[in-house]
């Protein structure tokens, strides 16, 4: 923008970039006449579809074999089947879309051109498709029942097996035998109404799974924790499904646009240092956290490594394969190719405030409209971050990597307050301070056991009162944890000894009293 005054000098005024560059002629054949701009730059339908599935195939096919930065030229050879995960909004529709055509269909149009469509590099990859839907509307009050539209759109595809799954099997032990998982007592609970997060036994033996995923919800402090924790609970479920049908591969349907907004969220919500595994990541389950403080440094080759991996557990590979088509190329190769689109509906309930995610959506998609370019470049600069610090185990809610000593800064930045303890009556017992110090040497915490971000989403709380997803359901004083958490806390009680470090961490933390504290800032102070 000029400084000079409009009014007086038409040159002063700054022009207006066109929506194109130069021409409306295809800029890839150079021959038809655009229908489309991507970016200022102008495609034809034709040359436009062949572009899609160009860009898909270039960012799934190097992550199908098990060492990705090996030879491009070998053959497609995963380990296992493929899972899809579908939520019926228009990324996942296009992804599915595209899955059945390059992979299941072998339609000769969407191959390379080079060896021939008979050449032995077009063969299926994947002997198994499978798509899962995890419906959610169980987890906020009002939303509607997709399961049936669902299951009728992805019936249209041929040679596809279909598995739907709810919300709440989050929380029940039954699904978790299923999937293989190890059984276990259903008995510990965590008290998020305390910010020490203490772990306690629940009041009922087994508890319902709808009605334990609705008091995890109500015991949530905000918005933004309670849409946060609904990813977290589907990307978990999916992913133990793509064990259950013996899969290695797990693809989603996030777009250029949807991954901006995740990074860019994930951040603000202290996601940082797994920002690398928003665009792709290997999930490995059981993972085997190093809490012990006596536990040694990773030598120089040891530090790519994520997580320590328990021998015969099969590594999932999480793939976002539509990371480099925009929403606006998505709703144009759904249109060409009559995709039909179930639709999304939106979360919420009556009263709710928008959280950070939803946020960040509205600021993005507004972004992409007036500066598409901008977009990709979040995603290219997000590319480039490397976290800082060592990794401490997987985190027992999101099974992502966790921070080593993460906690403990935290603990010296933060100032916390926590309600008083419940009081016996006797004339013995003890009160104030003393009282928190001997209740945090006896009760255990789930602190240590997560990353950075799901502890801050269960801490964090807003300043305005949020009315609850569920007014009816009381908040519970020990709310139930998803099955995949309570099992490792179970097998942590039941002597594992790589996991009891962790447990013995948490017995050594406690709350420093008063006196205390001054004691050891005794000898920093200036006389009077």
């Amino acid at each position: 923008m000029s400084c000079g005054d409009p009014a007086a000098d038409a040159d002063a005024l700054m022009q207006r970039r066109k929506k194109y560059d130069k021409t409306k002629i295809c800029v890839k054949c150079k021959i038809a006449q655009g229908n489309l701009v991507i970016r200022h730059a102008v495609y034809c339908k034709e040359c436009f579809i062949s572009l899609i599935v160009h860009r898909f195939r270039r960012a799934l096919e190097p992550a199908v074999n098990p060492k990705p930065d090996g030879p491009r030229r070998t053959a497609l050879k995963p380990t296992g089947n493929l899972l899809v995960g579908f939520s019926g909004g228009l990324g996942s529709s296009v992804l599915l879309e595209l899955v059945h055509r390059c992979y299941v269909a072998l339609d000769k149009t969407t191959m390379p051109a080079d060896g021939g469509s008979h050449h032995p590099r077009h063969e299926r990859v994947w002997k198994k498709v499978t798509v899962c839907y995890v419906e959610v509307c169980d987890a906020f009050p009002g939303m509607k029942d997709r399961s049936d539209e669902i299951a009728q759109s992805v019936a249209r595809y041929d040679d596809l097996e279909f598995v739907s799954l709810r919300i709440q099997d989050a929380f029940d032990p039954s699904w978790w035998e299923r999937t293989g998982g190890k059984p276990y007592p259903p008995e510990l609970g965590v008290t998020l109404g305390d910010e020490a997060l203490l772990l306690g036994s629940l009041s009922s033996a087994s508890p319902d799974p709808l009605t334990s995923l609705r008091a995890y919800l109500t015991s949530l402090p905000t918005p933004t924790a309670i849409t946060s924790t609904i990813q977290t609970l589907t990307r978990l479920l999916l992913l133990h499904s793509a064990l259950q049908t013996n899969s290695s591969h797990l693809v989603l349907g996030t777009s250029l646009t949807s991954l901006a907004v995740s990074l860019i969220s994930g951040v603000a919500q202290g996601a940082g240092f797994n920002i690398r595994e928003e665009t792709q990541e290997d999930w490995t389950p059981d993972t085997v956290p190093t809490a012990d403080p006596t536990h040694p440094r990773p030598t120089r080759k040891e530090k790519g490594k994520k997580a320590t991996q328990v021998p015969g557990k099969r590594a999932v590979r999480i793939v976002r394969p539509l990371r480099d088509i925009g929403m606006k190329e998505c709703a144009a190769w759904a249109w060409w190719a009559g995709v039909p689109i179930v639709g999304k509906e939106k979360w919420g309930w009556a009263g709710a405030k928008p959280g950070i995610g939803t946020l960040t959506k509205a600021f993005i998609v507004g972004l992409e409209k007036d500066y598409p370019s901008t977009v990709s470049t979040i995603v290219r600069t997000c590319g480039k971050l490397a976290p800082k610090g060592e990794v401490s185990g997987a985190c027992i809610l999101c099974g992502r990597p966790a921070q080593r000593g993460v906690q403990e800064w935290k603990a010296r930045i933060s100032i916390r307050s926590r309600p008083p303890p419940p009081s016996d009556g006797s004339p013995d017992a003890p009160a104030g301070p003393q009282a928190d110090v001997e209740a945090d040497a006896l009760l255990p915490s789930l602190t240590p056991y997560l990353c950075y971000a799901c502890h801050t989403t269960l801490t964090s709380r807003s300043a305005r009162p949020v009315p609850s997803p569920w007014a009816a359901v009381a908040p519970s004083p020990v709310a139930p944890l998803p099955v995949w958490a309570e099992a490792r806390l179970s097998s942590a009680a039941g002597g594992d000894e790589e996991i009891a470090h962790a447990h013995e961490e948490v017995m050594q933390t406690r709350r420093v009293g008063q006196d205390e504290m001054k004691d050891i800032v005794q000898e920093f102070l200036l006389d009077d």
